[in-house]
């Protein structure tokens, strides 16, 4: 579906991923690297990469420095978005964002409804934008970060996809 113009130029963008869980590991984080290939794949750079748990100000500290450094261009975190006592991420990661990108949780959720069905409504997904770094939260089932990472955030952050995107705000940045 992509509506690619080749004669634009590619924008290869510096991304960090961010899996929030209280019991995912380097050696069991499928999401992260589900997220950190796919970024690799699609020609961008993967430069940061860390697990959290849910703990708030923890979340905060890597993504504030993470949003402060000017090299990082994308922040994917994938975790802590569900229904339950123990999400955190909205909580943590809002109050970081200088503007909400609306479309993208309410897109997430149309597309995870036509997969799961009401389940769906269980997602808190968002997006949005600080300090010019683009923040994306998903929940943390690979399956979940496939369909926001291959259905959204990939031909948005392709510098060639019309009739906008997100990566053409970062080609001279690069």
């Amino acid at each position: 579906m992509s509506k690619a113009d080749t004669s634009k130029p590619q924008a290869a963008l510096n991304f960090a991923v961010l899996t929030i869980s209280d019991s995912r590991t380097a050696a069991n984080d499928t999401s992260g690297d589900y997220l950190s290939e796919s970024v690799l794949a699609a020609g961008h750079r993967c430069v940061q990469r860390s697990i959290s748990s849910g703990n708030l100000y923890h979340i905060r500290k890597i993504l504030s420095d993470w949003i402060a450094d000017d090299s990082i261009h994308v922040v994917l975190t994938n975790g802590g978005t569900g229904f339950s006592h123990k999400k955190s991420t909205a909580a943590a990661i809002t109050p970081l964002l200088d503007s909400v990108i609306s479309g993208f949780g309410e897109l997430f959720r149309h597309l995870s409804w036509l997969e799961i069905g009401s389940s769906t409504l269980q997602s808190d997904a968002f997006a949005g934008a600080a300090n010019n770094t683009l923040v994306f939260c998903m929940p943390g089932s690979t399956s979940a970060c496939t369909t926001a990472w291959e259905k959204i955030i990939r031909e948005q952050l392709d510098s060639t996809h019309r009739p906008c995107n997100f990566g053409t705000h970062y080609i001279s940045k690069n």
